[in-house]
């Protein structure tokens, strides 16, 4: 059987005002292992920039994501899968870092985020089945009782 995605991305700056070790260790909670990449920029004024990206492919790595985030984020993605699905059938989610670093997962509408996104398996390529493909692995998810 097919993923839910061809790819899934998960993405992070560090600036060089944060603490290296707390974005590290957010970005290994969230996929599950401290095997991804970690690049260093440089910033327009020069100040270090850390980049941490990491992949995953298949839906038994990827459902632990989601699950991490919580039933409440996934309701809120159910709710509006068509703005954060392009017709490229692309998934698009900003979650908010200094949240993140207090164990929270909390989607954001500004600069300072982890970035997810994911290229929905869709055949033939279609946004919209790309948002029923989506709501229904959300809609698949098994969170734990609190």
């Amino acid at each position: 059987m097919q993923g839910t995605f061809h790819w899934f991305r998960i993405n992070v700056f560090c600036y060089a005002t944060e603490n290296e070790e707390l974005i590290h260790d957010v970005m290994a909670e969230l996929l599950g292992t401290d095997e991804f990449e970690c690049d260093v920029s440089n910033s327009e004024h020069g100040n270090r920039i850390l980049v941490l990206s990491g992949e995953l492919s298949k839906d038994k790595e990827i459902i632990p994501v989601f699950l991490k985030m919580g039933k409440d984020v996934a309701d809120e993605l159910k709710a509006c899968l068509e703005e954060r699905i392009d017709d490229e059938c692309v998934f698009y989610l900003r979650l908010d870092k200094q949240e993140l670093v207090q164990g929270r997962y909390i989607p954001a509408h500004h600069g300072d985020v982890l970035s997810v996104t994911g290229k929905i398996t869709s055949h033939p390529a279609r946004k919209a089945i790309a948002v029923e493909k989506m709501a229904a692995f959300l809609n698949s998810l098994e969170f734990p009782e609190n």
